[in-house]
């Protein structure tokens, strides 16, 4: 596997950057949008940029929209699979909705390369609501965070309960010994939007992780 550089020198000047993971549906409880709007406001504040998936619906576009409405389109970068970019594409064109990309909106072949740009750019990383995808690009990062491949804060933002689910497994699995005790703690649960800068500022590598070498094969 190659050595993914997550960004973590401030000392570059590059502006502090946090990938959002979340789903392209609203979901049906009106708080997962709300969460969204508030947590562009968090970044505005912050003065935090924001990566995603670059879908322009459901919570990706709500906090993406939001965010560029605050701190202007450089503060947004997109970055979408060209068949997602073109499933999307049709969806709008099925409801006769108009398609707007929020900030830098960036193409790509595959998966693959999506989460790839998303984790060289991030300094930290944020789970919303989602489906399997969100569910996926979550534990893929985790699991590189377990690894040793970054050290970069990981929250979870536990909107209404959503990942109460989530948070029962990781115990019960530390508590079956497939997850070693300190690694439990990988992942942050933010309860609400205000915890969020706290959790990220505060945040300390598991002890428990793999100390590997990646890269140098």
């Amino acid at each position: 596997m190659p050595q993914i550089q997550i960004m973590t020198d401030l000392e570059n000047k590059k502006p502090f950057t946090v990938a959002v993971f979340c789903g392209s549906k609203p979901g049906k409880n009106p708080a997962y949008m709300a969460a969204a709007a508030d947590l562009a406001h968090v970044f505005h504040n912050q003065d935090w940029n924001l990566v995603y998936g670059g879908g322009t619906t459901g919570i990706m576009g709500q906090v993406s929209k939001t965010l560029v409405s605050l701190s202007g389109p450089h503060s947004v970068h997109g970055i979408i699979p060209s068949p997602l970019s073109a499933k999307e594409q049709e969806n709008l064109s099925a409801t006769s909705a108009e398609s707007h990309h929020y900030g830098i909106h960036t193409v790509v072949p595959d998966m693959h390369t999506r989460k790839r740009m998303m984790a060289q750019e991030s300094n930290a990383f944020i789970a919303l609501p989602g489906g399997y995808g969100t569910a996926e690009e979550l534990f893929e990062i985790v699991t590189w965070n377990q690894l040793g491949i970054h050290d970069s804060p990981i929250i979870l933002l536990n909107v209404d309960g959503f990942w109460d689910g989530i948070v029962g497994w990781i115990k019960q699995a530390v508590d079956d010994q497939f997850v070693v005790d300190d690694c439990g703690g990988i992942i942050k649960v933010a309860n609400s939007v205000d915890e969020v800068p706290k959790l990220i500022k505060e945040y300390k590598p598991a002890e428990g992780r793999f100390n590997l070498t990646w890269g140098k094969e």
